[in-house]
């Protein structure tokens, strides 16, 4: 760098080169940049002393570039071009007020919906958008700054940074309607013995009754599954309908359980070693408002980990 510095000390000579060769006219060429005709072509001048090459063939009342001059144009061209570009995208960033979360679509409504009155309190400059998906999305391909993932080991996404939002802990819950009519589980064995509703993830996978009384060191079979869905959100809906018991995933359950909406029973807690992440891409640098964002997440996170053990 202080060799080129030393070969053209002054980049505004570039600027102006720039500006002269495509009008190839110095008078058009002071105009665009609000110069004078003189100051122009003292610039172009200098830049050729610097050089030690004419890069104008000087006529009556005209110029026009040399061999030399024509090559040098498309390379000075070209490289302002991408600086320009690369100006304007850090000054669209930094504008920018949109920022668009990836997440479930349990996340987005569960966990995410109650908490907006209190980020547009916190945040009021920055537009939220939530987009959910059954798949995972690629954020780079997507141009999507943020997303919740789930899973054991952050190095699973080499390409993404991790910050932890929640560990996966999980209970049964019921409604309290389902509870004074049918009684209280008060064991993993007592809720084999009730209607349980069954969560069928078309694309994650997610932790199963088996899997949840296995590690209770209850073995557990069903010749019916009963109740079946898709969606953990109508799981969910389900149960507060009284329709039966469920998985409860304490990061999205925990307003619920707290205010009295829903009932931990059956005695029994996993906590599965996995958890949830905020990720955003390695490749780019997030802006200041998705920043705010990211940071406003894992406060939120860390405030119900607390509430947890409150």
């Amino acid at each position: 760098m202080n060799s080129f510095r030393r070969l053209l000390p002054s980049a505004t000579s570039l600027v102006v080169f720039e500006a002269a060769g495509r009008h190839e006219n110095f008078t058009r060429a002071a105009e665009e940049l609000g110069m004078s005709q003189a100051a122009v072509s003292y610039a172009v001048r200098g830049l050729e002393e610097q050089l030690g090459a004419p890069l104008f063939h000087r006529v009556h009342r005209a110029v026009e570039l040399t061999d030399v001059g024509e090559r040098f144009h498309a390379d000075v061209s070209a490289g302002l071009a991408r600086i320009q570009k690369s100006a304007e995208d850090i000054r669209a960033k930094g504008r920018e007020v949109n920022v668009t979360l990836a997440a479930s679509t349990a996340f987005a409504s569960m966990w995410m919906l109650p908490r907006l009155p209190r980020l547009r309190q916190d945040l009021p400059e920055v537009d939220l958008r939530i987009q959910t998906s059954v798949r995972e999305l690629d954020l780079e391909e997507e141009s999507i700054p943020l997303a919740v993932r789930g899973g054991g080991d952050p190095v699973d996404w080499p390409r993404y940074h991790t910050a932890l939002l929640a560990p996966e802990v999980i209970n049964a819950v019921a409604s309290p309607a389902f509870v004074e009519a049918h009684g209280m589980p008060r064991t993993p064995a007592d809720l084999a013995r009730h209607r349980l509703i069954w969560l069928e993830e078309p694309v994650r996978k997610a932790c199963d009754w088996p899997e949840w009384f296995a590690s209770a060191g209850v073995s557990y079979t069903s010749q019916s599954k009963g109740l079946v869905i898709n969606d953990y959100v109508l799981v969910i809906q389900a149960v507060l309908a009284g329709e039966g018991i469920a998985l409860g995933w304490q990061h999205l359950t925990g307003r619920q359980t707290r205010s009295g909406a829903l009932v931990p029973v059956g005695g029994h807690v996993l906590e599965t070693g996995q958890a949830f992440y905020i990720v955003w891409p390695r490749s780019r640098e997030l802006n200041a408002h998705a920043a705010r964002v990211r940071d406003w997440l894992l406060a939120e996170g860390q405030r119900d980990r607390e509430a947890s053990v409150s």
